[in-house]
């Protein structure tokens, strides 16, 4: 099995869009195993979107030696922090520290900035959403804790459906 070590990470360019749609319908497709039918039925990021982020240089993907597109993560940068805002690995690729590997990539941009926090929101009980992410060194923000840009993101996700009873705000600081 390969290991991330086999894999390249760079900054995604135009030609990979398609391949960023690919894969987050993809990674979408396991939902299904935990009843969020929702999210598995849900359409991938629109073109469009996927441009302006590469444009802005906030997608990072991971390629294999014949340059084949197997994950990215898509960040935003904020005031003092990085919001990850999706990671997704092939499946046929899952267990090889590749998600690992592109939260290190983020956080190797964000140290680079002096940006010192990265945050994220993600489903609490999904095995390879919260519980993942802990293994990374992310912990969860209470809510009691949330600044109003995270507030302002809850709202906007409870608008958009999701039940954030469920999600959790999670934060790992770079040394």
């Amino acid at each position: 099995m390969q290991h991330a070590s086999n894999f390249t990470f760079r900054l995604a360019v135009p030609l990979d869009a398609d391949a960023i749609r690919t894969i987050e319908f993809e990674a979408g497709q396991r939902f299904v195993s935990v009843g969020m039918t929702g999210i598995a039925d849900a359409p991938p990021m629109e073109l469009e979107l996927v441009h302006r982020k590469i444009d802005a240089q906030q997608i990072v993907v991971a390629v294999d030696a014949d340059e084949t597109c197997v994950g990215f993560v898509m960040f935003e940068p904020q005031p003092a922090r990085f919001y990850v805002q999706e990671l997704d690995v092939l499946s046929s690729h899952a267990g090889q520290r590749i998600g690992a590997a592109l939260i290190e990539q983020v956080a190797q941009l964000a140290r680079a900035q002096q940006i010192t926090q990265l945050i994220l929101s993600t489903f609490r009980e999904v095995p390879w959403n919260a519980p993942y992410y802990r293994r990374l060194g992310f912990r969860d923000i209470e809510e009691t804790d949330l600044d109003a840009a995270l507030i302002a993101r809850r709202d906007a996700h409870i608008a958009r459906g999701l039940d954030e009873s469920k999600r959790v705000f999670m934060r790992r600081d770079l040394a």
